[in-house]
């Protein structure tokens, strides 16, 4: 590669997209530097999908544990520490951070820990005001919460925020009705704090199949989750005894002691130099890029939630293994956005692959829906009245399964597994003609009729 620049690649930003990147394009012989200015390992490790799955894990027991005594343990009455749970999680994280951090090393990626901004095609100015050049700029920066333009708005915080506060509110109103806001409202009500969720819309989890995300919805009633729908938050205020209150339109003001946004995240390219370097960005700030992740300027890429492509980290990482291959390893490839499994770690878990009802109609007209609509055996023996669903949708002339989606008890496990069959084009047959595994939840798979 010419050796007229400093690096053959510099990564901005050391997140999922951004690390695998860097350490796919050093395997292939490049010369890399990654800059990060705040801590390697990017949003799902550092303040996303991993310290929330460990929440979720950890509000798990608050069932488990009333559960248990109609299993014959003779369990008291136990009370939680959100602090003890906290610094836990936040200690995992810092591990794995360290991890990440290691990875690049080991693959002789050089890490600055500063924030970088774009100065042309191939050059890249740092925080310290040095000046470093590279035959490719990979930006990597992720994307961040969004706070509404109310007033008030910083008195409340984000999901960026949330992983780190000092003790559990009474009341917390999460603003919102995405997976980030219903996950928080399960996590947070198991430990005993009073959920409010407020949506400016009148449903919760659009783009999620209809029958699924309404049982969430029951079952969040059910449990003392609430919900104010078509409420639009126009200002926030703080009481004289540290409480908030919120002004919705349409509706009366709510008391709280804790207010959470999650109402969207944002690709981060503010101050980022792309405009000015040429690079096109969308209306929402996103990265435009080709299938091989390349954007309006030849020698710049950018991978993962910057390009609001798919935001989720498994596809920012085969994203940046995909650009890697292509530019430095000889070998084009792009990444297949169709088809990809998803998950919503609510309570319960909620998960799906492929078409939802709704799009399969629409594609292609003549659909049979299958369903399973039933009570975990444990659920039943618990003497806990809620109920699983698991969809099916077909494509009535291939017979194809074109979507599945499912509620219950270990939903995302499940689904893995029969992700790979909807991705491989299986027939509503195949999966009939597999014995059932009994007793299991999954089996209810092969037995929709």
């Amino acid at each position: 590669m010419g050796n007229s620049f400093d690096h053959d690649l510099f990564v901005i930003g050391a997140g999922s997209g951004g690390v695998r990147a860097a350490r796919v394009a050093a395997g292939h012989g490049a010369k890399v530097a990654v800059t990060e200015e705040f801590r390697v390992g990017g949003t799902c490790v550092i303040r996303g999908c991993v310290p929330k799955k460990l929440l979720v894990y950890g509000a798990h027991f608050a069932e488990d544990l009333q559960d248990a005594r109609r299993f014959g343990w003779d369990v008291p009455e136990c009370g939680f520490g959100w602090p003890a749970l906290r610094d836990t999680v936040q200690a995992e994280v810092s591990r794995l951070s360290g991890l990440y951090r290691q990875t690049l090393d080991n693959h002789q990626v050089t890490v600055l820990d500063e924030r970088a901004t774009v100065a042309g095609p191939h050059e890249v100015l740092l925080a310290s005001g040095r000046r470093v050049t590279a035959k490719v700029i990979l930006v990597a920066t992720g994307a961040s919460p969004v706070l509404p333009a109310i007033e008030g708005a910083q008195l409340g915080i984000t999901s960026n925020e949330v992983f780190h506060i000092e003790q559990l509110p009474r009341r917390l109103v999460i603003a919102g009705g995405g997976y980030i806001a219903n996950e928080f409202a399960g996590i947070f009500h198991a430990f005993g704090v009073q959920v409010t969720l407020v949506n400016r819309s009148s449903q919760i989890l659009r783009g999620y199949d209809e029958s699924i995300r309404d049982r969430l919805q029951q079952i969040s009633l059910a449990k003392g989750i609430q919900f104010r729908f078509n409420a639009e938050l126009a200002r926030v205020e703080k009481a004289d005894d540290g409480s908030l209150r919120l002004h919705i339109t349409g509706s009366d003001p709510l008391a709280c002691d804790a207010l959470l946004f999650a109402i969207g995240r944002k690709p981060n390219t503010e101050g980022l130099g792309l405009a000015e370097a040429g690079v096109a960005l969308d209306g929402q700030g996103a990265v435009k890029v080709d299938a091989y992740s390349r954007s309006s300027v030849d020698s710049i890429y950018a991978v993962g939630d910057v390009t609001n492509r798919v935001q989720l980290t498994p596809v920012a990482i085969r994203e940046g293994q995909a650009f890697a291959d292509t530019v430095f390893g000889g070998k084009p490839r792009t990444v297949d956005h169709s088809c990809i499994p998803s998950a919503v770690f609510s309570a319960p878990p909620m998960a799906g692959v492929g078409l939802t009802e709704a799009q399969a109609r629409n594609r292609y007209g003549d659909i049979k829906v299958y369903t399973s609509d039933f009570r975990a055996m444990k659920n039943v023996l618990a003497n806990r009245h809620e109920r699983a669903l698991y969809k099916m949708v077909v494509d009535a002339t291939t017979d194809k399964v074109v979507g599945l989606h499912m509620i219950g008890p270990d939903a995302p496990e499940i689904l893995q597994a029969a992700a790979v069959a909807v991705k491989a084009g299986l027939t509503k047959q195949d999966f009939d003609d597999t014995v059932a595994l009994h007793p299991s939840m999954a089996e209810e798979l092969v037995l929709m009729r």
